[in-house]
């Protein structure tokens, strides 16, 4: 076997390789004996088929199956040969496919970067330390009185934290234009969920009262043809609600708690819960400040197969968690979507796999188990969901997956610069800001 290598543009490899006419030969004659032992062909007893016969019928086909077979085979032992790690499936070529002659063929592919990891004493950390105060757990609770709240009709004036049933239609210069017109729509004011003045504009309006409101839609807006333009909305009010918030009884109790009806008990559990999203809030700030600056210090090239494999899933993952099923093509959606976010992916994915691999990092055994069980803590028969972990194979290494990726974060933050800082609980567990957004 004969191999070449071209480097042609950044990782993608070009092999070329040449293997000699009699091996190919050899292989197709040894398939055409077995064959012509069980083939029938009308005129000739079974396993009494000439051999001309069998390779005039089925001489092409057994040739493709050969090469198929070989260029399969010979692939991985020439990138074995040549030390090369390919990322992706290659692009085959025949250059040369004529019986009697050697066959060559030419595989295209990209290869993994190599690449040392390097720059943890340059990664700036703030590990962030808070505790839950009891002020923090009568907020919880108000929190859970609001997500339970009821709007009743009332008969006054609509203000702000009323609900209002309304019809709405918008008109520019005249003209209604498209999504500004909507009927029976339930509107929270103060809410902010509509375009700046007008849910002020719906204050003070009554049930059966109609009034136009006058407002100029902000330059972000995400409909381009809108922005900055000014709008006059005819509204209707149907109905005004105002909201109100259960009592923390024994029945506002056991609707978190079935088990439960005491407030002070009730209060001992909020707390728990709260202290757990608290901890893991304060690992995953911890740990986004070291993944952030891993890619910083640390710019790689990636493989174009491995970013387009991410898209896909990414694809994937957005059609099923907005329902799309089955039956939506999430191809069709854009790429360019999720490019930017799928090439980050790859790359800390290859840079906390390197990291792993120079430091010999393994998934302590103590540490799964510890994971598991804080996994298993809110359900009411831990012991049963901490069977499931270990009976499930796909489960348990999704664990042992995230045990791996948690120790080498601590070790990279143990290498380096570590600002410590504490804050109050609701600092605490605001979601950090997503790569590359600006800060407010």
């Amino acid at each position: 076997m004969q191999v070449t290598v071209e480097t042609t543009t950044g990782l993608e490899r070009k092999l070329t390789v040449g293997i000699p006419a009699d091996e190919i030969d050899t292989a197709v004659n040894t398939k055409l004996v077995d064959a012509a032992k069980n083939v029938k062909i009308n005129g000739f007893r079974p396993g009494k088929v000439p051999m001309r016969e069998v390779k005039r019928r089925y001489g092409k086909a057994v040739r493709e199956e050969v090469l198929g077979e070989v260029i399969g085979a010979k692939f991985y032992e020439a990138v074995s040969q040549e030390k090369l790690n390919p990322a992706g499936m290659p692009h085959i070529e025949r250059k040369q496919d004529e019986p009697g002659l050697d066959f060559q063929f030419i595989a295209t592919f990209e290869v993994y970067p190599e690449f040392e990891i390097k720059g943890l004493e340059n990664i700036e950390i703030t590990r962030y330390s808070a505790e839950v105060q009891d002020a923090d757990v009568d907020n919880m609770i108000e929190k859970l009185r609001e997500q339970r709240a009821e709007f009743k009709a009332v008969e006054r004036a609509a203000q702000d934290g009323d609900q209002v049933k309304i019809d709405f239609s918008g008109k520019i210069d005249g003209e209604e234009f498209e999504g500004g017109s909507a009927a029976g729509h339930d509107l929270v004011l103060g809410s902010n969920s509509m375009i700046p003045g007008f849910e002020a504009g719906v204050e003070g309006a009554k049930a059966g009262e109609e009034r136009d409101v006058t407002v100029t839609f902000p330059e972000e807006y995400h409909q381009e043809d809108l922005r900055g333009k000014e709008a006059v909305f005819t509204i209707t009010v149907h109905e005004v609600q105002e909201k109100t918030l259960p009592e923390v009884n024994e029945e506002f109790i056991k609707q978190f708690n079935p088990n439960e009806s005491e407030l002070e008990p009730f209060k001992v559990d909020v707390r728990k819960n709260m202290e757990r999203e608290l901890s893991n809030a304060l690992k995953n700030k911890v740990k986004q400040q070291a993944m952030e600056g891993l890619l910083e210090q640390n710019e790689i090239e990636v493989p174009k197969a491995l970013v387009d494999q991410e898209i896909d899933r990414q694809r994937k993952q957005m059609v099923q968690q907005f329902g799309g099923g089955q039956q939506f093509d999430y191809s069709t959606l854009p790429a360019e979507l999720f490019e930017e976010q799928a090439t980050r992916s790859v790359k800390l994915g290859l840079l906390l796999g390197e990291f792993i691999n120079v430091h010999e990092i393994k998934a302590d055994a103590d540490k799964v188990r510890e994971t598991i069980e804080e996994l298993a803590q809110p359900y009411e028969d831990s012991e049963e969901v901490i069977k499931y972990y270990y009976d499930n194979d796909q489960q348990l290494k999704q664990v042992e997956s995230l045990v791996l990726e948690d120790t080498a974060v601590d070790k990279i933050v143990a290498g380096a610069q570590v600002a410590d800082e504490t804050v109050d609980y609701e600092e605490a567990v605001k979601p950090a800001a997503a790569p590359g957004a600006e800060e407010e």
